[in-house]
């Protein structure tokens, strides 16, 4: 097994957004291989994030992203549990990078559940949360917004959004 250097865990960390402790057990259970520790805090994100789906999330922000000359606009609500977190900057952020999703991919609906049998397409086109991250496919929305529950410990979810493009009927 190698050596856990403190240098690898501020990588891992920086990588991951882990906390210090966690890095670095993930580091030793993974002998000191990088990606496989980063899968083990990935998975275990996920777990968390499956704990806290319950929560009620009642704060968040309101995104609007106009793209293309201002011929597309999005308009989405992403919610939290409080407003502590949906003022942090990595919060913002993935409000940001979500409505620039749809704007890119023009989902139709935020879940499968949400879909009605007149949609056609794949999931991986329809729907929101399946969709691959525009800015790194081996990731998907759904994936990314675990990601940050898992760093924030907060519930966090898409409510709605809505899509203009000129010219379109919604």
């Amino acid at each position: 097994m190698a050596e856990i250097t403190t240098a690898m865990v501020k990588e891992l960390r920086e990588q991951t957004g882990a906390g210090v402790m966690d890095a670095k057990r993930a580091l030793e259970e993974a002998g000191g291989d990088m990606e496989k520790a980063a899968a083990l805090l990935r998975e275990r994100g996920m777990a968390a994030a499956a704990k806290r789906a319950g929560r009620e999330t009642k704060q968040g922000v309101v995104e609007a992203y106009i793209h293309a000359g201002g011929r597309i606009g999005v308009l989405v609500e992403l919610n939290c549990e409080t407003d502590f977190v949906a003022n942090t900057p990595e919060f913002r952020q993935l409000a940001r990078d979500i409505a620039m999703q749809i704007a890119a991919m023009s989902p139709q609906v935020v879940a499968p559940e949400d879909r009605t049998p007149d949609m056609e397409g794949p999931d991986e086109e329809v729907v929101l949360l399946r969709q691959p991250f525009i800015k790194d496919a081996s990731r998907t929305i759904d994936e990314l917004i675990k990601e940050l529950i898992a760093r924030t410990g907060e519930n966090i979810r898409v409510s709605r959004f809505v899509r203009f493009e000129l010219g379109k009927e919604s």
